[in-house]
């Protein structure tokens, strides 16, 4: 039995039962279990050697590769917390997190660090920077040391700090409604009860090879790490350019669990599937926003023997919701009921709990309650909060409030406990999998001073589930080119963040009454009209997001 409560318990207790299986695998190369274990010891010695103390921040700013598993399970073997960087970042977005956090210590590679050298320097926390490869590096002077990650993994291994189950762990950056993106703090605890937790649906067990497609800084992409050690299966770490390279990953790796988001589904469902993934792919999951029916039709019809599972998650709680394989064809549009050792609650404004069918806001309360996010505590008192002394599970004489995640979902909860997605209560964009601030596409776009005014919103769309629409005015006295604002954003954002449609109008636009450009307002404009010449939001949106591929599609 895995009897894990540290998050790098999960891959040690595994090595101790079975140090031959295998664990990692990437490209041509595999790790058993006992040389993962060997190597997440020798990172958690090195960053000791670097005098990193309980708590402090190590950044991984990598692609799917055996380091970045490594140094994400050694920084918590050392006592230290993971901060995983999404791969597409661009290197303001990188020192944004950095410097938010305070990190000490950045794992990167040789290829990704001369992009980064300008913007580390505004990094005033950190001192270390660990590069992979075999490229020179920089040459030494000023307050950065750089070292190898060979260098790292030379050291001895050593004892860490000590630390329990309710100490920080990780911190995933999210996207906020307003602004920058926030760091969601996870303890261990969320982490290893997260992995058993999603291990136990899935039905994981040691035969079984999960293809990591999702990148690892998303809760739903490290999972597959998390619930595959905590079962001694493998992992498949693939970094695809194009829909077919996971097909072929699929069918090369005998996979067994596959966990992606709908617009990859969307892709994947259009393609001829090589005959042998059908017998060997057990499950397939959804996460990060609805799949559509058609699609979920397609994947069945291809995969008759594969089970499929719809889920729905929370950053700031790992993971909340499933729906059963059997519950498939008679609620297809539920988002299911919660994970083991987790409570989903729908309540009202006053915190009573709603009727059936009526709608409320999604309360997620139990073991997988993050810890808040990081140094912000007027968001933290806005999502975390305490459970009304009358919600279920809460008895008059429990005196200690208890923290629950308040989503600011809608949902109804029907007679039989199945949950439904009714909607966001702010104005958050879900496209390609990835929560998007409007607030922060506006910032990026005021930056390149090529517009006056402009608004960002979400609008449905048959493949990326929501498309970025940008409204804009040409800057005081100029012209607004969208070719050469389109080429500049492709150059400071991820290409998921990039407007899939730039509509340029005269300004000023619209204002509500408190003086803010109505968002809503043109919104609903847009769409109407849209509607009245005959379109959808997605036919519209489709210039650009047409043509996306890789992880970020």
């Amino acid at each position: 039995m895995n009897d894990s409560t540290l998050l790098h318990e999960l891959i040690a207790r595994t090595a101790d039962r079975t140090p031959q299986a295998p664990a990692l695998t990437a490209g041509s190369q595999t790790l058993t279990y006992a040389e993962l274990q060997q190597a997440v010891a020798a990172c958690a010695g090195g960053l000791l050697e670097l005098g990193l103390q309980r708590g402090e921040r190590v950044a991984i700013y990598l692609e799917k590769r055996f380091e970045t598993v490594i140094a994400s399970f050694g920084a918590p073997a050392a006592g230290c917390v993971f901060v995983p960087l999404n791969p597409l970042l661009k290197a303001e977005q990188v020192a944004y997190i950095l410097r938010d956090c305070n990190v000490r210590a950045l794992i990167t590679s040789s290829e990704r660090l001369p992009a980064l050298t300008g913007a580390l320097a505004v990094c005033h926390d950190l001192r270390h920077v660990v590069v992979t490869g075999n490229a020179p590096l920089p040459p030494a002077g000023g307050p950065l040391a750089h070292l190898t990650w060979d260098h790292l993994l030379a050291t001895a291994p050593r004892s860490g700090h000590r630390v329990i189950d309710t100490d920080m762990a990780a911190i995933l950056y999210t996207s906020g409604s307003t602004g920058k993106p926030k760091g969601v703090v996870l303890s261990h605890r969320n982490m290893v009860a997260g992995a058993k937790s999603v291990a136990s649906y899935l039905g994981n067990t040691p035969d079984d090879s999960l293809l990591a497609a999702l990148p690892l800084s998303f809760d739903a992409g490290f999972s597959q790490l998390t619930t595959a050690f905590h079962s001694g299966a493998r992992v498949v770490l693939l970094n695809y350019l194009l829909p077919r390279d996971v097909l072929r990953a699929l069918e090369r790796e005998r996979i067994t669990g596959l966990t992606a988001v709908p617009p990859l589904y969307i892709q994947l469902a259009q393609l001829e599937w090589p005959a042998g993934i059908a017998g060997h792919l057990r499950y397939f999951a959804n996460t990060g926003g609805r799949m559509p029916r058609e699609t979920l039709g397609a994947l069945r019809q291809r995969l008759p023997g594969s089970r499929p599972f719809l889920m729905y998650g929370l950053t700031e709680a790992f993971r909340s919701t499933f729906l059963p394989p059997e519950e498939v064809d008679r609620r297809p549009d539920s988002i299911g009921k919660a994970i083991p050792n987790a409570e989903i609650l729908v309540l009202r404004e006053d915190g009573t709990p709603c009727a059936p069918n009526e709608p409320g806001e999604l309360v997620h309360r139990g073991a997988l309650v993050g810890l808040g996010y990081w140094n912000d505590p007027e968001k933290t008192a806005e999502r975390y909060r305490p459970l009304p002394a009358h919600a279920p599970g809460r008895e008059p004489g429990l005196v200690l409030p208890e923290i629950a995640v308040f989503s600011g979902d809608t949902v109804r909860m029907d007679e039989d406990g199945f949950l439904y997605f009714i909607g966001r209560r702010d104005e958050m964009m879900k496209t390609s999998g990835y929560r998007v601030s409007p607030t922060e596409v506006e910032e990026i776009l005021y930056a390149t001073r090529q517009v006056g005014e402009c608004v960002a919103f979400g609008v449905d769309h048959p493949a990326l589930g929501q498309a970025i629409q940008v409204i804009a005015t040409p800057p005081p006295g100029g012209i607004l080119d969208v070719g050469e604002l389109l080429a500049e954003c492709r150059l400071r954002m991820p290409a998921y963040m990039v407007p899939a449609h730039i509509d340029v109008r005269d300004g000023p636009l619209p204002r509500n009454p408190n003086g803010k450009i109505d968002r809503k307002a043109l919104s609903s404009e847009w769409i109407a009209h849209l509607e009245a010449a005959g379109k959808t939001p997605g036919e519209s949106a489709g210039d650009s997001a047409g043509d996306r591929t890789g992880e970020a599609a």
